[in-house]
């Protein structure tokens, strides 16, 4: 009789949340702007899903976006958008995956830009930036020990608390069995963005992210790549943004503002010249995207320009695909930095599996800052100390890790602050620059 009661009461529980079982990962809060909001989830079977989202304020007025069906050929994926939305407002959203709500645990939530311009002074705001997403699935991993691990830096990133994060690239893992085939790039993709410790981050934190090596093909890949048309389908799949590529060239590249910042998202992969090339002009950015990030820098009059690349721009270290084994390049965009006299520029940077900030002084001018963000998940490496010379000392940190931005002050006094953590949440360094400082 108890056995009874028991199916009983299973059959009741699957009947009300039978959709639950659906849900492969997210959801996720992509971009954010004034008028809209991208949010994005993936099913585990082609199904109808759409979104409800309220004002906090008002709860009982709710919206919702279009109805879409997933399908198997884009990974059951879809990018949904909330455009029935006002400025300067928070949200709380529910997921609907073939005409029933889902029960969720973590807390879905999302905001829109601020309308402060001509009105107020630029509001306080915070981000995270990591990079180097590992995560293990033995029979595919390399053997020996797990390369992999620490998961629960995802939630210390969540307890953070930030606006946004900045994903700096290897932000999943492509293994000989997946970069070849469609099939296996959508299956790694899937594994890394179904972790479990992940979904709280992803499902109220908006998301923002470029690649690098393993997100865009196999180690140390470059514009060679035979699949890179492949892997840049799926990162549009997987990162909801607003443009990919810049003057009308593929590409990941974009660019996205947040109060009085830009960040600026470079493609460091799509058209990087081997690099072991010996004849040839070296590139890593390529001509077309460099023109357009030195135009998009002279054009923009925000307080902090962030500069997002996969790897190390100011670093002495000429290995490991730092930006200096691309000497011509490189020194083309610092001089042109420099000669167009453009304020606030900070790159940030990933890659490396270790973390550090690289300041080059610079005569004449402000000094320029690298804020190397790595690693998350993967294995942390340990670099020779002496090989950065630039580096400020204090700042090396080797095991998993993650930086938190805060800007805030009055419009004409601000302030960054980047906190590093471990994958406890414990502060192991923290760092200001002033904005009138970058000038």
């Amino acid at each position: 009789m108890k056995l009874y009661f028991l199916l009983i009461i299973l059959a009741a529980f699957t009947f009300i949340y039978p959709q639950s079982s659906k849900l492969q990962s997210g959801p996720m809060v992509g971009y954010s702007e004034m008028r809209e909001v991208a949010l994005w989830l993936q099913t585990t079977q082609p199904a109808k899903v759409k979104i409800s989202y309220w004002d906090k304020k008002n709860p009982k007025h709710k919206y919702f976006t279009d109805e879409k069906t997933t399908k198997k050929e884009e990974g059951f994926t879809s990018t949904l958008i909330a455009d029935e939305v006002e400025p300067g407002r928070h949200y709380n959203y529910e997921v609907y995956i073939d005409e029933k709500p889902i029960q969720l645990k973590q807390p879905c939530e999302f905001q829109t830009l601020k309308l402060w311009q001509w009105r107020e002074d630029p509001p306080e705001f915070s981000f995270v930036a990591g990079s180097c997403a590992y995560v293990n699935e033995s029979q595919y991993d390399r053997p020996g020990k797990p390369y992999g691990g620490n998961y629960e830096i995802y939630n210390s990133i969540f307890e953070r608390h930030p606006d946004f994060m900045v994903w700096l690239g290897d932000n999943y893992y492509l293994r000989e069995p997946d970069w070849n085939s469609w099939t296996g790039i959508i299956k790694r993709i899937t594994h890394t963005r179904s972790l479990p410790e992940m979904q709280p981050l992803l499902s109220s934190v908006h998301n923002y992210a470029i690649w690098d090596d393993h997100d865009f093909g196999p180690n140390n890949s470059d514009r060679s790549f035979i699949h890179k048309d492949l892997t840049l389908k799926a990162f549009k799949l997987f990162w909801p943004a607003l443009s990919y590529g810049v003057n009308d060239k593929p590409g990941i590249a974009s660019k996205f503002e947040w109060g009085d910042a830009e960040f600026f998202m470079m493609d460091d992969r799509y058209y990087r010249s081997p690099d072991d090339s010996k004849t040839g002009k070296r590139e890593l950015l390529g001509k077309d995207q460099l023109k357009w990030l030195i135009e998009a820098l002279v054009s923009s009059n925000a307080t902090f320009k962030f500069i997002a690349i996969g790897g190390q721009v100011l670093s002495t270290e000429e290995a490991s695909e730092t930006y200096l084994t691309y000497k011509e390049e490189r020194e083309e965009l610092l001089t042109a930095i420099k000669n167009e006299g453009l304020t606030g520029v900070i790159f940030l940077t990933g890659d490396r599996h270790f973390s550090e900030i690289t300041k080059l002084e610079r005569e004449g001018t402000y000094p320029l800052y690298d804020f190397t963000l790595s690693t998350m998940s993967a294995g942390p490496s340990k670099p020779d100390p002496a090989k950065n010379t630039l580096r400020v000392p204090g700042t090396l940190v080797t095991e998993r890790n993650f930086g938190l931005f805060k800007i805030t002050g009055p419009k004409n006094d601000r302030v960054l602050n980047c906190k590093l953590f471990n994958k406890d949440g414990v502060e192991l360094w923290s760092y200001d620059i002033s904005a009138n400082t970058l000038k």
